[in-house]
């Protein structure tokens, strides 16, 4: 089993499920984290299935299972289709992606994911790259600041939040996750300030690491490289993401338009299983509490 303190898999039973994993079948966990959805799946394959999984960060090393049937790219999943081609592993029966930040990047203080502990600004999920949040905070413009605050972190006062990180770096550097607080304390307000902050440090993340582009490229990529019938499951945690996987899973496309065929047939890769987002039951919620903005949604590839 996978070490449940380094990370405890999310609606871990659904998403199994949802994959309807053949022994014999080739599937990808293209968020490998703590490794526990890779372990169980791993668990139901025979001696010749096999699985790819595809991680960033360099902590996850230290958590491989040792199987021949399972290989580490470590790259982030936008490059979904080359690497799979490069390790001769297309088509696949099943795609599993849980997204957003593992259990242990928002543990591990220095990493600068949590706003709970002082750290320097860095989020970096792959630390082999040199911009950090740093960088945005103390080099956006206010106008840069304040799309990203707006458009990623759904904040209704980014405008006014932009305006006090300006304000606050041309007095002086903001090195941390303390100073952060400080200079943004004025946007806070007194109530609902820990929601504030998260939204706050969603927001500059995403940004530092792509994620919207990188999910698009991922989402666009499943649709080539599933077999007919395969399963493209994924779990988001903001409604960001998720109106992204609703929309290409129901409509085919991000937007959410309907488009059809000269016949009148839905022009879209894949049916959905289910209606409406599956969601962790009251359980699950009290014993992993950070399950309780998860959706998971589950598409099957038409033939």
């Amino acid at each position: 089993m996978a070490d449940l303190e380094y990370h405890i898999p999310v609606m871990l039973e659904p998403c199994l499920e949802g994959l309807d994993i053949q022994p014999g079948g080739t599937y990808v966990d293209v968020t490998f984290g703590g490794g526990g959805h890779s372990r169980a799946i791993l668990d139901r394959l025979g001696e010749n299935g096999r699985l790819i999984a595809f991680d960033q960060d360099e902590d996850v090393k230290a958590h491989l299972p040792e199987d021949g049937r399972f290989s580490l790219v470590d790259e982030n999943f936008r490059h979904l289709k080359r690497f799979l081609r490069l390790h001769n592993a297309l088509p696949v029966d099943g795609i599993l992606a849980d997204l957003g930040v593992s259990s242990h990047q928002f543990d591990e203080a220095e990493r600068g994911f949590s706003f709970r502990a002082d750290a320097r600004l860095d989020m970096r999920m792959d630390r082999r790259t040199e911009r950090t949040a740093w960088d945005i905070i103390n080099n956006y413009d206010e106008e840069a600041l304040r799309n990203i605050l707006r458009t990623y972190g759904e904040l209704t006062n980014a405008g006014f939040t932009a305006k006090c990180i300006v304000r606050a770096r041309s007095q002086q550097q903001i090195d941390t996750v303390g100073q952060l607080k400080e200079a943004v304390a004025a946007a806070m307000g007194r109530d609902k300030q820990a929601k504030f902050l998260a939204k706050l440090f969603q927001a500059i993340r995403i940004e530092l690491n792509e994620e919207i582009d990188a999910l698009r490229a991922f989402l666009t990529q499943s649709v080539d490289v599933l077999k007919p019938g395969g399963r493209l499951v994924v779990m988001s945690y903001h409604s960001l993401e998720d109106r992204l996987v609703k929309n290409f899973i129901k409509r085919g496309n991000f937007e959410g338009d309907i488009h059809k065929d000269f016949f009148g047939n839905d022009l879209r890769a894949f049916d959905p299983l289910n209606g409406k987002a599956i969601v962790p039951d009251a359980e699950e919620e009290a014993r992993n509490p950070r399950s309780r903005s998860a959706k998971l949604r589950i598409g099957v590839k038409r033939a």
